[in-house]
């Protein structure tokens, strides 16, 4: 069968390009690795790892993926929706500096251009403004006021129908052409699969109407092989060869007349880099180049009051604050008896030596010894903890290949490596323990070996003026092949210092808006 669109990928790039491909009477394919998730696949929390966690050679065929590369430890989403389904729902702008910075900076005036996509991603996303501050909001604001930029505190816009709470509707969104949703219940269980039909997950809105214009999604398929037909530039179209994602003998072959990578950079990123040692050796050497991390602190912090029982309720982020032009910070929340992560963190002490770190640990044992007793051993430790989401626009690169024992690894490209220990976000991690009474802590690869942890590694098929700098052009296509293009977070050419999903959509509302409609006459 032969297609006019293969898509690789369903996140907010691939969803995008099936629907704006559909509507101009494009045939499309999406194939995506993950799994079809509807609201009774999901966990309940964050224990039942077999459905939150995606590593089918252990046979978990959740959602929810970790990578531990050289310098980063990645979080990302597997499945039809891609990162929507277990994202934060939160759709920030980025400042003025992230559009002129970075490879693609000089390209277009971003800002300017990309206006009227970011309004058509918010209108698609369904994106409101969170209706009700929490208890750990309330904290976050307090700070704000503590350090005297309480007017840079505010509620997040998100990708949620809030509705009546738990009251089912006709769809709200699309003239009655989406799928019916129901009212939030503020259980703070988004990042791991919202059950109650509330999150506008891509699967509601962009795919959901692809469909109905024909685009086809092939779940649970990982595409292994492209090759040119014409074995030149793809200008005659190309050869996908993919197979099941849980069994491997299970193989497949389609023929397009374009191609779209939109697997995400861990899914994109390592293809192309296999892709390039043989079918597509015209690929630019700047394949797995300028990865940025976000210049992220992931930190936790829980309280030790009895009464502290309040702070997982509410949306997954709820606010944020704008500690500086360059910093940004927000609660996030998991739902109940979501404490897995109880199982990877460790209180949280500063310093740039390992040997430090690790004695400073069992310091905290004699200094604070109630306290880490009762953090660690916390009843209802998700009611009880808070995740600090710290976020930077300040740059630095790394370069992702292809490694020998792992499949991907990371070495250090430009500027400083990334580092679990920001100042920044450390001073405001302390105010907001004092606030709650409680403990910080991180996940044991960031305190033990100064590997920091990011929910938005990006970069690595970035926008440039030519090859040498870059691998796609500012149009989102590839240089060296004809019909080939890569729209997701690879092609993000700077640090957007908060949550980039809104962004990747909006640059793929533009790329689909410079693809001519299809003509139909013979």
């Amino acid at each position: 069968m032969e297609f006019d669109y293969v898509i690789i990928g369903s996140g907010f790039g691939g969803s995008v390009g099936a629907l704006r491909l559909s509507e101009k009477g494009y045939k499309v394919l999406v194939i995506e690795k993950g799994k079809w998730f509807k609201a009774e696949d999901f966990p309940k929390n964050n224990t039942e790892v077999k459905k939150w966690i995606w590593e089918p050679k252990l046979k978990m065929k959740g959602f929810f993926k970790m990578t531990f590369l050289n310098h980063v430890t990645a979080l990302s989403g597997v499945g039809v929706g891609g990162g929507s389904l277990t994202y934060a729902n939160t759709l920030p702008v980025p400042k003025k500096e992230f559009f002129n910075s970075g490879s693609w900076g000089k390209l277009n005036n971003w800002e300017q251009i990309l206006a009227p996509f970011y309004a058509s991603a918010y209108s698609m996303l369904g994106a409101s403004v969170n209706p009700i501050l929490f208890e750990a909001d309330k904290a976050l604001q307090n700070i704000a006021k503590e350090i005297g930029i309480e007017n840079q505190f505010e509620a997040t816009k998100v990708a949620v129908y809030f509705g009546e709470p738990g009251v089912k509707v006709k769809d709200p969104y699309f003239s009655g052409k989406g799928p019916d949703r129901s009212g939030c219940t503020f259980c703070g269980a988004c990042m791991t699969g919202c059950r109650f039909n509330s999150k506008n997950t891509l699967d509601k809105n962009y795919l959901h109407l692809a469909q109905q214009l024909g685009a086809q999604i092939s779940a649970e398929k990982e595409v292994f092989d492209v090759i040119p037909i014409d074995n030149l530039n793809g200008e005659d179209g190309y050869t996908i060869h993919y197979k099941s994602s849980f069994n491997k003998r299970e193989k497949y072959t389609v023929t397009t007349k374009a191609i779209i990578f939109a697997g995400g950079v861990l899914g994109t990123v390592p293809l192309l880099l296999k892709l390039k040692q043989k079918s597509l050796p015209k690929l630019s050497e700047m394949v797995g180049c300028n990865v940025r991390t976000n210049n992220e602190s992931l930190l936790g912090v829980t309280s030790i009051n009895k009464n502290a029982t309040n702070y997982n309720k509410g949306i997954a982020i709820g606010s944020i604050l704008h500690a500086d032009k360059n910093s940004h910070l927000e609660v996030v929340r998991y739902g109940d008896d979501s404490h897995f992560f109880r199982l990877l963190t460790v209180p949280f002490v500063y310093s740039k030596y390992a040997l430090f770190r690790f004695f400073g640990i069992f310091g905290l044992f004699f200094v604070k010894p109630i306290m880490l007793f009762k953090t660690i051993f916390a009843k209802n430790y998700a009611k009880r903890s808070t995740i600090l989401l710290f976020m930077q626009t300040l740059d630095s690169t790394l370069r992702l290949k292809l490694g020998t024992i792992t499949k991907l690894k990371s070495v250090k490209e430009q500027g400083k490596a990334p580092t679990a220990f920001i100042k920044e976000a450390q001073e405001l991690a302390k105010k907001f323990a004092k606030q709650v009474n409680g403990i910080p802590y991180a996940n044991f690869t960031d305190v033990l070996f100064g590997i920091p942890t990011t929910a938005h590694i990006l970069g690595g098929a970035v926008m440039a003026e030519d090859n040498s700098k870059g691998v796609i052009d500012k149009n989102c296509n590839v240089f060296g092949y004809k019909n080939m293009m890569v729209c997701d977070g690879s092609i993000i050419s700077a640090n957007p210092g908060v949550n980039p999903s809104l962004t990747i959509t909006a640059i793929t509302e533009y790329a689909m808006s410079n693809i001519p409609i299809k003509n139909t006459k013979i």
